[in-house]
C-alpha cells in the first residue's frame, strides 16, 4: 500500500481553496511515491465553508472521478501534517487506496448492512443527535474489534457530514446529495485494513485510584467507603476552612472514570505508569454537596466505578501525546525501537534518524476544540509534536465537539489512528 495523497488549503473563497488542494493531490499522485488510483476520500472543512458543503463536494467529485466514495464532516478547526487551521476558511482532503471489498461508507440514511463484516469504523457524529453515546456503543458492537474512532462535528453553522458511496449515492439513499445532518456517518473497514489507534487524555493523575461505593446519579457520595468530598479534599491537600483556595484547586481538577464492566488492568496501569488507558473517560467536577459530603461530576456514575482525580496542563498534554506516538512507533518498529528509545521519544529527545516511522500510509487525528493552539503552547504546536514523533506522514483531521474511540465518547482528548502500509 502506497502513501495516501493528502492536501490542505485556506482561502476566503472555497473555489480557489479546492483548486489549491487539487493541485497538491495531482502532484503527489504523479510522483510515484503516493497512491495513483485511490477510491475513498476523507474530506474535512471548517464551518466557514459549511454553507457551501454541497458545492465543495460536487466540485471535488467532478475533478476526481476515480474517487467513488466520500466521507467527512465539519469542524471549527482542521488539522493536517504539521499545521492547524483554527477559525479560518479551510479544507483538508486525504485519498485512500484500499481494496474495494474492505470498506463501506454508511450514514443515517443508508446504515451499514449486515452483509459487510466490519472490523472497525471511522465515525462522524452530530452532537445534537439523541442518545449519541448509545449509538456509538451500538456501532462499536457492530464491529468485530469492538472499536470505532472519530469525532463529533463542531460548527457555529450547520453540522454537515459527507457520505457518498459507489456511483455517487449510497445504496438505499435514493437521490440524496451526499451531504447530511444528524446521526452517524463514516466508513467501516474490514479486517484487511491494518489500523493502529491510540487515545491521548493529556491528564496527570493527582490521587490514588478510588472505588465509588455510593452514588446518586452523577453525585458521588462515597469513595472507598468514605465521604467523597472529604476524600477529594484530602487527596488535593485543601480544606473548606480556606474556601477560595479550595475552590481554585477543585476548579482545576477533573476525574478519570473507568466504568463498571470496563477492561481489567487500567486502574493498575494508572498506579504503575501515571497514564490513563483508553477505557478511562475524563469528566469535569461540576459541584460539591457539603450537606451530603458529595462530589458532582459531568456524567452518570455507577457503584464500582474506579475514580482518579487528575489535572490537565500543557506539560501533561504534550507528554501524553508523545507517549502514544512512542507506543505507535514501538508497535510499527518493534525491532528498531527499543523501550529506551521509546522513552527518549516520549521525552522529545529525538535523533533525526528516528523521525520517519515506517509502515504508515496515512493517519487521521481528531482533537478536542479545547486542546488546540495555546493548550500546547502555540499555534499548530499539537501537530508539530506529532510530526516530530512520527515524521512527515499524510494526516488529516479536525477539532471535534467530542472525540470517539473504542465505544466511548470522550472530551478534551486526542484520537490518533494510523493506516498501515501492509
Amino acid at each position: 500500500m502506497s502513501l495516501f495523497p493528502y492536501a490542505h488549503a485556506t482561502h476566503p473563497q472555497w473555489g480557489p481553496a479546492c483548486s489549491l488542494v487539487l493541485a497538491q493531490l495531482r502532484a503527489q499522485m504523479a510522483s510515484g511515491a503516493y497512491a495513483a488510483s485511490p477510491t475513498l476520500a476523507l474530506l474535512y472543512i471548517t464551518d466557514h465553508y459549511a454553507a457551501a458543503a454541497q458545492g465543495i463536494l460536487e466540485y471535488l467529485q467532478a475533478e476526481l472521478p476515480l474517487v467513488t466514495d466520500w466521507s467527512g464532516t465539519v469542524g471549527i478547526g482542521l488539522v493536517s501534517s504539521n499545521v492547524e487551521y483554527w477559525d479560518e476558511p479551510a479544507l483538508a482532503v486525504m485519498l485512500l487506496e484500499l481494496p474495494p471489498d474492505q470498506y463501506r461508507v454508511f450514514s443515517g440514511v443508508a446504515p451499514l448492512g449486515l452483509a459487510f463484516e466490519a472490523h472497525t469504523a471511522l465515525v462522524h457524529a452530530d452532537g445534537n443527535t439523541q442518545d449519541l453515546t448509545g449509538l456509538i456503543e451500538e456501532m462499536a458492537e457492530r464491529t468485530d474489534a469492538g472499536y470505532v474512532f472519530g469525532g463529533v462535528s463542531s460548527s457555529r453553522a450547520q453540522n454537515v457530514q459527507f457520505a457518498v458511496g459507489g456511483n455517487g449515492n449510497i445504496r438505499g439513499q435514493g437521490a440524496a446529495s451526499g451531504v447530511f445532518m444528524g446521526g452517524l456517518s463514516g466508513v467501516a473497514f474490514g479486517a484487511g485494513v491494518g489500523l493502529v489507534s491510540r487515545v491521548t487524555q493529556g491528564c496527570t493523575p493527582v490521587s490514588a485510584v478510588r472505588r465509588v461505593t455510593e452514588v446518586d446519579h452523577n453525585l458521588v457520595l462515597a469513595l472507598d467507603g468514605e465521604p467523597a468530598l472529604d476524600t477529594m479534599l484530602d487527596d488535593l491537600g485543601v480544606s473548606l476552612d480556606q474556601p477560595r483556595e479550595a475552590l481554585d484547586v477543585v476548579r482545576a481538577t477533573l476525574v478519570g472514570l473507568q466504568q463498571v464492566g470496563g477492561r481489567t488492568g487500567d486502574a493498575a496501569t494508572v498506579k504503575r505508569t501515571g497514564n490513563f488507558g483508553d477505557d478511562v473517560v475524563v469528566r469535569h467536577i461540576i459541584g460539591v454537596d457539603p450537606g451530603r459530603r458529595g462530589v458532582a461530576v459531568a456524567d452518570q456514575v455507577e457503584v464500582g466505578t474506579d475514580l482518579v482525580f487528575c489535572r490537565r496542563n500543557v506539560q501533561a498534554a504534550s507528554a501524553d501525546l508523545m507517549r502514544i506516538c512512542a507506543e505507535i512507533r514501538e508497535e510499527l518498529e518493534p525491532q528498531d525501537l527499543s523501550l529506551a528509545t521509546a522513552t527518549a521519544l516520549q521525552e522529545a529527545s529525538l535523533d533525526p534518524s528516528l523521525q520517519h516511522a515506517s509502515g504508515i500510509a496515512g493517519a487521521v487525528y481528531v482533537s478536542c476544540t479545547g486542546r488546540g493552539g495555546a493548550h500546547f503552547g502555540g499555534p499548530s504546536a499539537e501537530m508539530q509534536l506529532i510530526r516530530r514523533a512520527l515524521g512527515d506522514v499524510p494526516l488529516v483531521g479536525f477539532f471535534a465537539g467530542g472525540e470517539i474511540a473504542r465505544n466511548h465518547l470522550y472530551g478534551y482528548t486526542g484520537v490518533l489512528t494510523i493506516f498501515l502500509t501492509n
